[in-house]
């Protein structure tokens, strides 16, 4: 089971707990469950607080209605563990994933692909004339540069979701109030180019002001985050290309030496999923560049070193550097950001 697929057998033993009499006939049955990475400290690996949701409707404390989803999802195969903790927040653990699956899903589902049309080429985040300076007009629907940014993301996410919403109603977007770009930063367009601006612009959360700097935004280097995440998805692709140099291509398979990558990978699912739902587009950012490091970490054990012979591992490492690159340029689409080749 992956953590995508724990979401929606969390939705489904609300539903059959609900049928069988367990939860009273009233209880909401939401159509999605947030299902998140545990924080530090806390039990397992993904916890849910979706009990909450549910116990106002079904007439009864959290915490029971907690432990009748903990019956439930206990047996399902591909759960090793549920726990109830608090006041009634679930928590999982699941089995190690498989390199092999997520390399398939990666690939299969073409993240980048479903997000270029999620939003037509004129609603690029930031449009070619924009200016974020003192002087730079709001857009004919009223809106600043910086909220044009943020409404277009979260629009991205939420259709990749599976939302309706069409492109033409994106100012009716729902989103939490956008702190405008500081008038002491002044045309932060001219300055850094519309990606980077972007990346400044959704890397904070809407209500903070962002900030930008030369160190963060122009010099390329690993100390800055968007150079990092373009940086790792660039080496994914020389990576295939030296390895087709040295005979050989990608090959799903399981791969041993990268925990790191292969839980991210695990858990870009369920990002989009929280970055849509809580309209947070600051949550992409973030695991995108966990997901870059972990990348980039991993790339040297991918071709063979010296003397050595392709083999079987290395094509699934290389495998899974692919997948990892596609998972970024998709991330990045999705901020409205380009991902390129070479770097």
């Amino acid at each position: 089971m992956t953590p995508a697929d724990l979401s929606r057998c969390v939705v489904r033993a609300v539903r059959c707990a609900v049928a069988d009499g367990e939860l009273a006939a009233g209880a909401a049955v939401p159509e999605r469950v947030v299902v998140e990475r545990t924080r530090p400290g806390g039990v397992g690996d993904y916890a849910t607080p979706v009990a909450f949701q549910v116990a106002k409707a079904a007439g009864r404390p959290p915490r029971d209605v907690a432990d009748v989803l903990a019956r439930r999802l206990g047996a399902e195969p591909g759960i090793e563990q549920v726990e109830v903790t608090g006041a009634g927040f679930l928590n999982f653990v699941l089995p190690a994933p498989s390199a092999r699956a997520l390399v398939a899903d990666a690939i299969s589902r073409d993240v980048r692909g479903r997000a270029a049309h999620a939003v037509p080429a004129a609603a690029h985040a930031v449009p070619a004339d924009a200016h974020a300076g003192p002087a730079a007009p709001a857009d004919a629907s009223g809106l600043g540069l910086r909220e044009r940014v943020v409404r277009r993301s979260v629009q991205r996410l939420l259709y990749v979701q599976g939302a309706t919403t069409a492109p033409e109603h994106l100012p009716d977007l729902p989103v939490a109030p956008v702190a405008p770009v500081a008038r002491r930063d002044g045309d932060v367009v001219a300055r850094y180019g519309a990606d980077a601006a972007s990346w400044a612009m959704l890397a904070t959360p809407a209500r903070e002001t962002p900030s930008f700097s030369d160190e963060q935004l122009l010099v390329q280097s690993e100390a800055g985050e968007f150079f990092r995440v373009r940086y790792a998805h660039a080496r994914s692709r020389a990576l295939v290309r030296n390895a087709e140099q040295l005979g050989f291509r990608p090959e799903a398979g399981e791969v041993d030496d990268a925990a790191a990558l292969l839980r991210l990978l695990a858990d870009h699912p369920l990002v989009l999923e929280a970055a849509a739902h809580h309209r947070a587009p600051e949550r992409l950012t973030r695991h995108l560049v966990e997901l870059a490091d972990a990348l980039l970490d991993f790339q040297y054990r991918v071709l063979p070193q010296g003397d050595e012979k392709p083999s079987a591992a290395h094509r699934a490492r290389l495998a899974l550097a692919e997948a990892a690159g596609t998972v970024l340029a998709g991330g990045l689409a999705l901020l409205g950001m380009d991902a390129p080749e070479r770097l």
